[in-house]
């Protein structure tokens, strides 16, 4: 299930993206990116709409993905 980031607190949004960008682990290339830049990026593609918060009920996490891998 899509949970609309614009109905969460600031606060709260930025601990999600904070602890999904700090588990990914992902590779930026050569050059490292800080934590608040990668957090920036995941905001701008909630924002764009390119990345959406998803709830699963099975495993009652939330977690960031791309909205064209959201099958739901």
């Amino acid at each position: 299930m899509i949970i609309p980031w614009q109905q969460l607190e600031a606060e709260t949004l930025n601990n999600l993206i904070e602890a999904f960008v700090l588990r990914e682990g992902t590779d930026y290339g050569e050059q490292e990116r800080t934590l608040e830049q990668k957090v920036d990026d995941v905001r701008r593609q909630l924002h764009n709409g390119d990345a959406v918060l998803v709830w699963s009920e099975l495993h009652e996490t939330i977690n960031i993905m791309p909205r064209n891998s959201f099958h739901g």
